[in-house]
């Protein structure tokens, strides 16, 4: 009987929607700057890509009757990558910072809303017998996933400011290239995982746990 109301008691605390202020901020202010994170590489790889750009440049100028060549079109064009560029390393050290306050707040948290907490139950939910063993195992994969994004979040950081600083830090063209690359490739994790967040919490809103997204704006019960 005591072993069944203690697996009851955590598939309980596990499946209530309840998100304490900072968390919720953090929650939403995070989505907002991965959004504009996305926005900004959206625009720089696309409508602001140079070599694109080229030709609309010298149209342009040769209009007002100023005649370049190439090269300085390019140089032109890629001068508004650059402010763009700009702009998403500035979200990014906004990123930075979301990362290093979501430390301070787990810390905050009481011992039922940290994170090391639910996987912990959520582990031991997953090995109790009798139990619905499908949903026990999605909810222990969803809770490692935030993990997950957490360490993406810190590889992306790191990689970021490496890129920033690489000046600084004295890195070498090659080590900056693969740093760049790396980061990029990161990146698109990110913006993966986000995408099936928001597709498993839809989801999971209109099936069996209602009051996901609604737990996340004014806190859930």
């Amino acid at each position: 009987m005591k072993h069944d109301e203690t697996s009851q008691s955590i598939q309980s605390s596990l499946f209530i929607q309840k998100h304490s202020k900072f968390i919720r901020i953090w929650h939403w202010l995070t989505f907002l700057v991965l959004t504009f994170s996305l926005i900004t590489v959206l625009f720089a790889s696309t409508l602001l890509e140079p070599r694109d750009n080229i030709g609309l440049v010298q149209n342009q100028l040769k209009e007002k009757g100023a005649i370049v060549t190439e090269d300085q079109a390019w140089g032109v064009s890629h001068a508004f990558e650059d402010k763009m560029w700009d702009l998403h390393k500035y979200i990014g050290f906004g990123l930075a910072f979301l990362l290093l306050s979501r430390m301070f707040i787990e810390f905050s948290l009481s011992n039922e809303e940290k994170l090391q907490t639910k996987i912990k139950n959520a582990l031991l939910l997953y090995k109790q017998a009798g139990l619905d063993k499908k949903e026990n195992r999605h909810y222990l994969i969803v809770k490692w996933s935030y993990l997950l994004f957490y360490l993406l979040l810190l590889f992306m950081s790191v990689t970021g400011l490496a890129l920033a600083f690489g000046f600084e830090l004295g890195l070498s063209r090659q080590i900056h290239h693969f740093i760049k690359e790396i980061h990029g490739f990161g990146q698109y994790l990110i913006y993966t995982f986000v995408f099936l967040h928001l597709c498993g919490v839809v989801i999971a809103d209109i099936g069996k746990s209602k009051g996901i997204v609604s737990g996340m704006i004014h806190g859930g019960e």
